[in-house]
């Protein structure tokens, strides 16, 4: 995964400590920031079914505790953007993991539908900031032919998130005699650790002391593509203008509404896979942990995947637009698999039908992610992400809580046939709305 740099070396004592191949190291510790929000962000839907249980809450309940969260999520996520265009990395990722940390746990603390959907609706605002912070992390540390790939990096930190978490939360919730509430409390406080190294580590690139010329160099390296748009200028978001500005572009719309349009199946798994395997398929906690991981192993495999063929492509010679278009439009293709897992009786087959859902989801989230990078300046990226995610919140948001209503009054089948068709559909709108990708001129007038 690394190239043949990323060693650590000690350089002559007039340029002091240099470590070659820093960029791995810091889209590493991003990798973990998503691996702990996912394992913070599971433990109440692996533990679902002895949640709802205790507490007697409804499929509806439920999916309006899961509501919640996605509501301050979707606030978050345009507000976290333009935080960490802002204040910058190392700022906006301390204040997003201090408070998603604190709410997790106090989770523990929760009694009822009302607080835990208060804990839930704290925890969205601060996992929100990971993703536009992933995104412009990629953006300012990575040269454009890599990103993509650095993007797979990080997005495999909820894959590897999801795999870890089942069985992490079920045997923590055994070790404490079946009392969930502990269970909130340590994995809330994985956060808090991650944060030390955090702290000690990051820069930004121009600043870092540890950073060599020679990667300083690379990662401002320019794509050698096509120029940019020229068909109108607008105020750089260096101006501080905002999100108004750069809705003007359809290119913004573009992402919005494709994640709008495909994020929820992301999340209908995330969500509801584990009262799926219990309430249709009979498993019990147990298996859950035992089971529920197998479909982010394809997931994680996705991540990877995704990122890294879009970037090879490009390195043998594709336009940008080229390459990212037939990588997602692949993805897309694999996603309608879900529909087949909603009239098969076997557990294994729908599990393995679930993980060509996540595998195809992972490859063409990660591309999709990458576009603000790809049409926008540095400058622009974290708020273009957090208008993605606004989208993305938004459309799954209703998904989710429908699907408790739903799944309450019919079954799991119309949710699971209707997921199955929204990639293709999401990924049609992308491409007809974005056009060429390439970068869009935003000078100031």
């Amino acid at each position: 995964m690394l190239d043949a740099n990323s060693q650590v070396a000690a350089s002559d004592s007039t340029s002091g400590f240099k470590i070659r191949g820093l960029r791995w190291i810091i889209i590493g510790l991003v990798f973990f920031a998503t691996l702990i929000n996912y394992i913070d962000r599971l433990t109440i839907s692996v533990l679902a079914p002895v949640i709802t249980t205790q507490l007697n809450l409804s499929n509806t309940e439920f999916g309006g505790i899961a509501t919640w969260f996605l509501l301050a999520y979707t606030i978050s996520q345009s507000a976290s953007g333009k935080l960490y265009d802002k204040i910058g990395i190392k700022k906006g990722f301390t204040v997003s993991i201090i408070v998603w940390s604190f709410a997790a746990m106090a989770t523990a603390l929760a009694t009822g539908i009302r607080s835990l959907s208060a804990c839930r609706f704290m925890l969205g605002l601060g996992e929100a900031g990971n993703w536009p912070g992933a995104a412009k992390t990629a953006a300012e540390w990575f040269p454009a032919r890599q990103r993509a790939f650095a993007m797979g990096i990080f997005n495999s930190g909820a894959a590897i998130g999801s795999i870890v978490a089942p069985p992490v939360i079920v045997g923590l919730t055994a070790y404490f005699n079946d009392s969930w509430q502990h269970t909130f409390v340590v994995t809330g406080a994985l956060g808090f650790l991650w944060l030390i190294a955090w702290l000690l580590i990051y820069d930004k690139p121009e600043s870092h002391k540890w950073l060599t010329r020679e990667e300083l160099a690379l990662i401002r390296e320019e794509t050698a593509d096509e120029p940019a748009t020229p068909a109108r200028t607008v105020e750089s978001a260096e101006s501080q203008q905002g999100w108004l500005e750069l809705l003007g572009y359809r290119q913004t719309w573009a992402i919005v509404l494709a994640r709008f349009l495909v994020d929820p199946v992301w999340w209908l798994y995330i969500t509801w896979l584990p009262l799926f395997l219990y309430q249709v398929h009979g498993f019990d906690l147990k298996q859950i942990g035992l089971f529920a991981w197998v479909p982010y192993v394809a997931a994680d495999a996705g991540s990877l995947f995704g990122g890294w063929l879009s970037g090879y492509l490009i390195s043998k010679g594709w336009s940008v637009n080229s390459a990212r278009k037939v990588v997602i439009g692949f993805a897309a293709c694999l996603m309608p698999a879900g529909i087949f897992a909603a009239f098969t009786p076997d557990s294994m087959t729908a599990l393995a039908l679930i993980g060509v859902v996540l595998f195809g989801f992972q490859v063409w989230i990660n591309n999709v992610q990458t576009l603000p990078s790809d049409f926008y300046s540095s400058k622009a990226v974290g708020s273009v992400a957090g208008l993605g995610g606004t989208g993305a919140g938004i459309g799954s948001m209703i998904f989710i809580f429908t699907t408790g209503w739903v799944v309450d009054n019919f079954s799991y089948t119309p949710i699971l046939v209707t997921a199955g068709i929204l990639a293709p559909v999401g990924t049609l709108v992308l491409f007809a709305l974005a056009g060429r990708i390439q970068k869009v001129s935003t000078v100031r007038a």
